[in-house]
């Protein structure tokens, strides 16, 4: 899978989406989204939501009641979406870091490339995550908070690239959601999903936009050590 990668130059930056590309949490966020729309009344399913996360979760909700024939404006699914990020907050207490993550960051600090994390959370989610990788010093993250529209726009991941003085066109975005995939195209970087701990498969990764897809990180970080 490393040939895949190959045909791409080497990036001057990655960047990383948080929730099931580096911390096994996927599911985490699904159970947190069907309590919470169990406790506001609007039906919900495991299969639905699937493929929703890694959407801005203001977009989610807004999806969910409209499928449920009960539209809501932008106030009340903001409310919807700090009801959700508050329990996942409470469900996420062990969060577990996918394999080969310290190993990739090691790999990219190696070749000397910038990096960063550029995830649709909310800011008082993110610190549990991250903390569950065990890096040596905390990275540079640019959240939710940061931006007006979260994914699929490409907003957070322009204003990563800009954090890190990089142009897009000579960034990475690796994540696990077709919406990240959806996200990078919009910006202009090159998409790569992993699949280790996503809701959806490579073919709706590719579909997506995504330019190459990897089962694992331990791929991608051979991938960087081969050049």
């Amino acid at each position: 899978m490393s040939s895949d990668l190959d045909r791409f130059p080497l990036p001057d930056a990655i960047l990383f989406d948080l929730d099931g590309t580096l911390v096994d949490s996927v599911e985490t966020r699904i159970d947190a989204w069907l309590r919470t729309f169990e406790e506001v009344g609007l039906p919900a399913t495991r299969e639905q939501l699937a493929p929703l996360i890694g959407l801005d979760g203001k977009r989610l909700a807004m999806e969910v009641a409209a499928v449920a024939g009960t539209p809501i404006a932008e106030p009340r699914a903001e409310e919807i979406d700090h009801l959700a990020g508050e329990i996942y907050e409470k469900l996420n207490r062990d969060p577990r870091p996918l394999p080969g993550v310290r190993r990739l960051v090691d790999a990219i600090e190696q070749r000397h490339i910038k990096w960063s994390i550029a995830t649709s959370s909310r800011k008082a989610q993110v610190a549990t995550s991250v903390a569950a990788l065990g890096l040596a010093g905390e990275p540079t993250i640019v959240d939710a908070s940061h931006v007006k529209h979260a994914k699929p726009e490409p907003d957070l991941l322009l204003l990563a690239a800009e954090q890190l003085d990089v142009e897009p066109g000579r960034c990475w975005y690796v994540g696990d959601s077709t919406w990240d995939m959806v996200s990078a195209v919009a910006a202009g970087m090159i998409a790569i999903g992993v699949t280790a701990g996503s809701a959806v498969d490579s073919v709706a990764l590719v579909g997506a936009g995504a330019a190459a897809v990897v089962p694992t990180l331990d791929v991608l970080t051979e991938a960087l050590l081969s050049r």
